[in-house]
C-alpha cells in the first residue's frame, strides 16, 4: 500500500463522518420544513405560486455562492441573533437545508393535488374531516411522488456537500478541493468515489421506501425506516466519536519538563495550554505546506491540533477574527489592499509594520512577523515569448497587450492590484480567463493563454521555464508571508514558543522547492512529507 493512499485512507473516517452529518440534518430539516409548507400551500392556491417561485429561486443561486453567502449573512445578523458560528458547520447545513427544499416542496404539492378528486370527494361523502381526508387519503397515495422528491433532494445535497469545504465544514470536499489544488488525483478519487457511494445508499434507502409506499410492503418500510434511522444516528455522533478517537491517537507526549508545568500550573492555565489549536489554510500548495509546518512545531510543544483548509481567502481572515481558528499565514500585501484598503505602495518594512499595527489594533490579530521570504504577484510568460518579442517589463508587456489572453486565479481580475497595474501600465488584454490555480501554469504552457498572474514563490516558474516581468512602477504591494495569531491564542507562551522560531527562518528558494515537490506530476510528494524536507532544511533557533 502507498504512502499516498494510506494517508487518504487514514483521513476517510472523519471527513465521511461529517460528510454525513451535514447531508442527513440537511435533509432532515428540509423534510420538517418542506412537507408541512407543501401541505399549506396545497390547500391555499393563491400562496402557491410565490411559494414555489421563491424556494425556486434560491434554487437558481450557484451551490458554491450560495454557501460563500451564509458566511457574511450569518456574521451580520449574528447567527440570525442565535449566535450560531459564521464559520463550518452552520453556515453548511442552512445552504444545504435551502437546496434541499425545492425537490421536496413541489413533489409534496404535486403528489396531493394529483390524488384522483373522486377519492377526495368520496372520502369526504363518508364523514371524513378535512384533516382525515389528508391523512388518511391524500398523503399516503402521494407518499411514492413525496419519496421521489426526497430522493432527488438526497442526491443533490450529498453532492453540493462537497462544496462546503471553503466555508470551514470538514467534509468529503477536503479531498476534492486539495487534490485539486496539489494535483493529487488519488485523493480527488477518494473524494468523489466516496460521496458516490454515500448517495447510493441513501438514495437505496429512500428508494426502498418509496417501493414500500407503492407495494405496501410493511416489511420493507420497517427495513428502510430503521436503516435510515441507524444512519441519521450515525451521522449525529459518528463526527464527534471519529475527533475523539483522533484526538486520543495524536496526543502528544509531553516532555517531563512540560509535565512538571502543567502539575504545578492552576488548573485554568493547564486547561488554555491543552486545547487544541486550530490551524486554517487557503486554497494552495503552499498554503497546504506551511500549515503542516506550523502543526508539527506546536506538536513539538505538546500542543493538539487541528485543520482547516481550502479556505477562501477572506473566509479564513473572517476565521481567525472570529476566532473560529487560531493561526494561519497571510501575505501582508492581501492585509494591505483587501482588508485596510489601501492603494499607496510604501516599503516593504513599512507594508509589514502597519498591517501588524493595523491587526492588532483593530482585531485583537497578533501578527508574529515574517517567514522570511515573499509569495507577490507576478506577470509570467513564456521565455521563448519574452526573447521573441523583447519583454522585459511588465511596461514592454502593454504594448502587446491588446492580441494577448492573459489567465489568473479565481481572486486576481477582482483585487486592487490588478486594477492598479492595468491603469498604471495601461494593459488592454483581448481577454482575460479565471482558472483553479492548479491549472493556470499548464494553461500557459500549453498556450491556452500567453500570460498568467503567477506566484513569486511557486516552484513552477522555474520548472515550466517561465519568465517574470519586472514591475518598474512598483504597483504590485509586497507580499511578504506572515504568521498570524487570533486574539485568544495571542497571549498563549506555549503557542508563540512554538512559532515563533519559524520568523525569517525560510528563505523563498526552500519555499519554491517545497512547493514544486507538491505541484509536480512525477516524484510527487504530500504537503505533510514537503513540509517534513521544508523544516530539515531551515535552521531554527529555540
Amino acid at each position: 500500500m502507498s504512502e499516498n493512499f494510506r494517508e487518504q485512507l487514514q483521513q476517510l473516517p472523519s471527513n465521511l463522518a461529517n460528510h454525513l452529518e451535514i447531508s442527513i440534518i440537511a435533509l432532515l430539516v428540509g423534510v420538517l420544513i418542506s412537507v408541512p409548507l407543501a401541505i399549506f400551500v396545497s390547500r391555499r392556491e393563491r400562496l402557491r405560486y410565490p411559494v414555489m417561485t421563491a424556494v425556486g429561486v434560491i434554487q437558481t443561486i450557484p451551490s458554491l455562492a450560495l454557501l460563500a453567502l451564509m458566511v457574511p449573512l450569518l456574521a451580520a445578523t449574528d447567527g440570525f441573533l442565535l449566535g450560531l458560528s459564521a464559520f463550518g458547520f452552520y453556515p453548511a447545513v442552512i445552504a444545504l437545508t435551502l437546496y434541499s427544499m425545492l425537490p421536496i416542496l413541489r413533489n409534496t404539492v404535486t403528489g396531493i393535488l394529483g390524488v384522483d378528486p373522486n377519492l377526495t370527494e368520496a372520502a369526504r361523502g363518508v364523514g371524513m374531516s378535512e384533516k382525515q381526508v389528508l391523512y388518511r387519503v391524500q398523503l399516503p397515495l402521494a407518499a411514492p411522488v413525496i419519496i421521489a422528491g426526497i430522493r432527488t433532494a438526497t442526491i443533490w445535497v450529498v453532492g453540493v456537500a462537497t462544496l462546503a469545504t471553503p466555508v470551514g465544514q470538514k467534509c468529503l470536499g477536503n479531498y476534492i478541493f486539495t487534490g485539486l489544488q496539489t494535483r493529487n488525483w488519488l485523493m480527488v478519487w477518494f473524494g468523489v468515489v466516496a460521496a458516490a457511494f454515500l448517495a447510493i445508499l441513501l438514495d437505496l434507502l429512500i428508494g426502498g421506501l418509496e417501493r414500500a409506499a407503492q407495494e405496501r410492503r410493511k416489511g420493507l418500510a420497517w427495513l428502510s425506516t430503521g436503516s435510515l434511522v441507524f444512519l441519521l444516528l450515525a451521522g449525529i455522533v459518528s463526527p464527534s466519536l471519529v475527533q475523539r478517537a483522533d484526538a486520543v491517537a495524536v496526543q502528544p507526549t509531553p516532555t517531563t519538563a512540560t509535565a512538571q508545568v502543567a502539575e504545578s500550573a492552576p488548573a485554568e492555565t493547564k486547561t488554555r495550554e491543552l486545547r487544541e489549536v486550530k490551524i486554517g489554510a487557503k486554497t494552495f500548495s503552499e498554503q497546504y505546506i506551511l500549515a503542516a509546518l506550523l502543526g508539527s512545531e506546536l506538536h513539538k510543544q505538546g500542543l493538539k491540533t487541528s485543520l482547516a483548509d481550502s479556505l477562501g481567502s477572506t473566509i479564513v481572515f473572517d476565521a481567525l477574527r472570529n476566532g473560529d481558528i487560531d493561526v494561519y499565514v497571510d501575505y501582508s500585501g492581501t492585509i494591505w489592499a483587501n482588508y485596510i484598503k489601501r492603494t499607496d505602495v510604501p516599503s516593504r518594512w513599512r507594508v509589514l509594520a502597519e498591517t501588524n499595527a493595523w491587526l492588532a489594533t483593530e482585531h485583537g490579530i497578533r501578527g508574529l512577523g515574517s517567514l522570511g521570504f515573499e509569495n507577490a504577484y507576478a506577470i509570467a510568460i513564456r521565455k521563448e515569448d519574452a526573447e521573441r518579442l523583447g519583454i522585459q517589463t511588465i511596461a514592454d508587456l502593454a504594448s502587446h497587450s491588446s492580441s494577448m489572453k492573459i489567465g489568473g486565479d479565481y481572486e486576481f481580475f477582482a483585487r486592487p492590484e490588478w486594477k492598479a497595474m492595468r491603469d498604471a501600465y495601461r494593459l488592454n488584454f483581448s481577454e482575460t480567463v479565471s482558472y483553479d490555480s492548479s491549472l493556470m501554469y499548464s494553461a500557459l504552457v500549453e498556450k491556452e493563454v500567453d500570460a498568467i498572474s503567477a506566484f513569486s514563490s511557486d516552484g513552477r516558474i522555474a520548472a515550466f521555464e517561465l519568465f517574470v516581468l519586472k514591475d518598474p512602477k512598483q504597483v504590485i504591494p509586497p507580499y511578504d508571508a506572515v504568521v498570524l495569531v487570533s486574539k485568544r491564542a495571542a497571549n498563549e507562551p506555549k503557542v508563540i514558543n512554538a512559532l515563533q522560531p519559524l520568523i525569517q527562518a525560510i528563505p523563498v528558494e526552500l519555499m519554491r522547492q517545497a512547493n514544486l515537490m507538491v505541484d509536480r506530476d512525477e516524484d510527487k510528494k504530500t504537503a505533510r512529507e514537503a513540509a517534513e524536507w521544508l523544516r530539515s532544511r531551515i535552521k531554527i533557533n529555540r
